[in-house]
């Protein structure tokens, strides 16, 4: 599934379980070998089965009988506790897959049929007549019942918590989705449609969870698996009926849409992405939540949205507006919570979109993006976190560079959205907030000087003109003697906005003379 995340066609946990039986099987038939050797009597189930039938005990079974559904009792009572236990942890339909799963219906049916048949077995069968085709024959079934269920108790318990493993149920959650999907064609459509709705409501349940008791993995699978589904999903739409993409009353009162206006179903109608959007949906709550408790989920969030984005965006241009929007979205959330960090690697994440956008041709997309990323970075400046300003700074000078690089029309256009983000600061007077944003466009100044473009050079010197020069000298010192490419803390992305290669380094002294030359164009 390229890098975004695992199929949903992840294997049962069968395998173990059938290896840990065949272990048992062979120590238990080792063992009875070995006394025999060592007693120096005979194996006589084997060596004379007809005597052996007829010389059981019915008494013993009896005792026998007491035993063996007394061990089944409790072997059902612990799974019933563990299943009901996961169930409240993680989320109801533990209960409803557990019930479904064939595994559990044979082996739980099986030790039902057992227990009665010890139970049948030693109160009526009594003894065999001596005419008897096979004597004793209902007490060697039931003993033979009575040993595989013995062999199959530790295997089952074993595959019982593997089933029950947060990681697995979030990937029967998601294959019974997909399966539903597939079989949209034959099968009732608004049910259908309800049934993979309480799915993505289902994970998002199991990943809420997990954030909540600090489960990292678990929420990071759960966010994956989402992301999965859309993937997959996305893959068959064209095999869908016509009808799978309607609006029904059961998707309508979902509480992803119960709420929407007429407008804006009316688009998600015409679109026909409800499954899509009701998934991002889904990735904006647990945005809300994770933002500051669970930074690497939220971070997760952002990947899957951009990957999502960049593998389909160019076929289906109305998932890859849900996306932008979503972008818009986890940044309004994660900076009305003041959480910087994660605003930080989103706008990455929405950057590297818009570079894939600018390598498909989509100039438009990606001068939208960075206009996006100009209004957050402004916002977050008003909201008292400047920070995100010089990174929103930063990311537009990397798609302009970028689309330099590629030689994109955009290029102007975002230049353009790179001049204009001071702005706002400008007319408030906060100057101290411009320097991230001053040295990114010095940076992009020397780039435009390393390719001889002195036009674009000189729009970016014009802009500068109006500030301080001394400010500028600090900032070019700064760059002059900055050695580190990398941040020096732990950090998402690792880059040093301060860094200047060394190599556009000897373009800073070029840029400062013509800052000081009075104001007119160069000619190229």
């Amino acid at each position: 599934m390229n890098a975004l995340t695992p199929s949903v066609a992840t294997g049962r946990p069968l395998t173990a379980p059938l290896l840990l039986l065949a272990g048992l099987v062979a120590t238990g038939v080792s063992l009875i070998g070995l006394s025999a050797v060592l007693g120096g009597a005979a194996i006589v189930p084997l060596t004379d089965p007809r005597g052996w039938l007829a010389g059981l005990d019915a008494d013993s079974l009896a005792d026998t009988a007491e035993v063996v559904a007394a061990i089944l009792a409790v072997a059902v009572t612990v799974v019933a506790i563990v299943v009901e236990l996961a169930a409240t942890r993680y989320s109801h339909e533990i209960t409803r897959l557990f019930l479904r799963e064939p595994v559990n219906i044979i082996v739980l049916g099986l030790f039902a049929i057992t227990t009665l048949m010890c139970i049948w077995a030693s109160t009526m069968l009594g003894e065999s007549a001596a005419d008897a085709l096979v004597p004793n024959a209902g007490f060697a079934l039931t003993l033979g019942l009575v040993t595989l269920c013995l062999l199959l108790l530790v295997p089952y318990i074993f595959f019982v918590f593997a089933f029950l493993s947060p990681i697995s149920v979030i990937g029967r959650i998601c294959r019974d989705a997909y399966r539903v999907i597939l079989r949209a064609r034959h099968g009732n459509l608004p049910r259908s449609q309800a049934r993979v709705e309480e799915a993505i409501d289902e994970l998002q349940d199991v990943a809420r969870s997990a954030i909540t008791q600090g489960d990292r993995g678990i929420a990071m699978a759960g966010v994956d698996t989402l992301a999965g589904l859309v993937s997959d999903y996305v893959r068959i739409r064209q095999r869908l009926p016509k009808e799978w993409f309607e609006i029904t009353e059961k998707v309508a009162s979902d509480a992803d849409f119960i709420a929407l206006s007429s407008e804006t179903m009316e688009e998600v109608r015409t679109q026909g992405i409800w499954l899509e959007r009701k998934v991002l949906r889904r990735y904006l709550s647990l945005m809300g939540q994770c933002a500051v408790q669970q930074r690497d989920v939220a971070n997760l969030i952002g990947i899957n949205t951009q990957r999502i984005a960049c593998e389909f965006g160019r076929e289906h241009p109305h998932l890859l507006e849900l996306c932008i929007r979503s972008f818009n979205s986890y940044l309004r959330t994660t900076i009305s919570l003041r959480d910087p960090r994660t605003a930080y690697f989103l706008m990455n994440q929405y950057r590297m979109m818009g570079e894939r956008m600018l390598a498909d041709g989509n100039e438009e997309v990606a001068v939208k993006i960075a206009g996006y990323l100009s209004f957050y970075g402004q916002w977050a400046h008003t909201m008292g976190i400047s920070f995100l300003l010089e990174t929103a700074a930063y990311d537009i000078m990397q798609l302009i560079e970028y689309a330099l690089e590629h030689e994109s029309p955009a290029l102007d256009p975002l230049l353009d959205c790179l001049l204009a983000l001071d702005q706002v600061i400008k007319e408030e007077s906060h100057e101290e907030s411009l320097l991230g944003v001053r040295r990114c466009q010095m940076q992009l100044a020397t780039r435009f000087l390393a390719q001889g473009d002195h036009a674009r050079a000189q729009r970016i010197v014009d802009d500068l003109r109006t500030e301080r020069l001394e400010r500028l000298e600090r900032l070019r010192d700064g760059m002059l003697t900055d050695e580190r490419a990398q941040f020096w803390e732990l950090s998402d992305r690792g880059v040093n906005f301060g860094y200047l290669d060394p190599e556009r380094r000897q373009y800073l002294e070029p840029l400062f003379q013509l800052l000081k030359q009075p104001s007119h164009p160069i000619a190229n």
